[in-house]
């Protein structure tokens, strides 16, 4: 039967632990800060010289690319979209620099935006008869885009190492071995380790969020409550998931080695760093089956396009299966001793 003393009394002990760990600590609340200040400086301009336009998708348009003089001109990525509203959402964020309706004769551009007004003039070279529409907006910044990336990542790294390691030390040290013996069960022991990492990621990136808001002033569109939603459904679906990493393993230097395996391929293709908008759709399709991905997704929704929960449902409910998949593997598996 699960007694909330012992569950209490192992959660205590495991914030304290991580607490007292100065270094940890330190690194925790300093890595993340020194990449967005990092990244603050580097990408301080105006972003990539590439120019991007948006087009409204339609059957006629992929049709048209082939001859349409405008569609055909080098070094201007061409993005299509399904709907006019997230389009000029995009425009007047300064993410893209042109929004173009063949159907309906009608482009957008940004006044605020130096490249909008460039590519506008490039357009109208090629193209006559189109109506012009304004919009405006706030430009989004690249280290605005990267936060939820970074945040992420920080999250990610905190989750499974934190997790990882510290159950592959104690089974290696015993002291697993020595919990067994006591009244404490091996669901209230891996509750506590749940709750207790996932208040200490919670609370690290919430306090570097807030401190590095007061100097960086981030772009913020949606809710904080519902930032606040989703990252906590993703650290604790990569929790769950590093403690499926170190549900049987008392070998550091195995678990180190299956939690980078682990957490590269997230780093690189969850959307961190760079949109993977234009990769091949095997790739896309790869990257779902990471939890990160659909962190950062849900993150940076709320935050660039000011989506709510309802609209970002289905990285939830991605998120939900993955945790409950991931939590009963562990659960399943979970092992005091060692390697069987």
């Amino acid at each position: 039967m699960f007694n909330i003393k012992r569950f209490f009394a192992v959660f205590k002990a495991r914030n304290i632990e991580f607490f007292r760990d100065r270094s940890s600590l330190g690194w925790n609340l300093l890595f993340p800060v020194l990449l967005l200040v990092g990244f603050s400086f580097i990408f301080s301009g105006n972003g990539r010289s590439a120019y991007k336009v948006g087009v409204i998708d339609t059957q006629s348009i992929n049709q048209k690319a082939n001859t349409d003089a405008f569609l055909k001109t080098k070094f201007i990525d061409f993005i299509h979209y399904q709907h006019l509203a997230k389009a000029e959402l995009k425009l007047s964020q300064h993410g893209i620099d042109l929004v173009v309706d063949f159907t309906q004769k009608s482009y957008w551009v940004n006044e605020n935006s130096p490249k909008s007004y460039l590519v506008e003039k490039i357009f109208l070279s090629s193209e006559h008869g189109f109506t012009r529409q304004l919009t405006q907006g706030k430009g989004i910044r690249y280290i605005d885009w990267a936060l939820p990336g970074i945040l992420g990542m920080n999250m990610m790294f905190s989750c499974l190492f934190g997790v990882g390691y510290v159950i592959v030390r104690y089974r290696k040290n015993s002291v697993l071995k020595r919990l067994k013996a006591t009244p404490l069960s091996a669901l209230e022991f891996v509750s506590a380790q749940l709750v207790s990492r996932l208040f200490i990621v919670m609370f690290i990136s919430s306090s570097v969020y807030i401190g590095c808001n007061v100097f960086l002033n981030f772009y913020m569109l949606g809710s904080y409550f519902d930032l606040f939603i989703v990252a906590a459904l993703g650290a604790f679906c990569l929790i769950s998931l590093g403690l499926l990493v170190a549900s049987r393993s008392k070998s550091e230097e195995l678990t180190g080695g299956l939690l980078n395996l682990t957490t590269w391929p997230m780093m690189m293709l969850s959307g961190v760093w760079f949109s993977l908008e234009g990769a091949p759709d095997g790739l896309k399709a790869f990257a779902e089956f990471l939890p990160l991905t659909h962190l950062v997704a849900g993150a940076r929704a709320i935050i660039t396009e000011g989506a709510s929960l309802s609209d970002i449902s289905y990285h939830l409910y991605v998120l939900a299966i993955m945790s409950v998949l991931f939590l009963s593997l562990g659960a399943y598996l979970f092992d005091w001793n060692s390697e069987r």
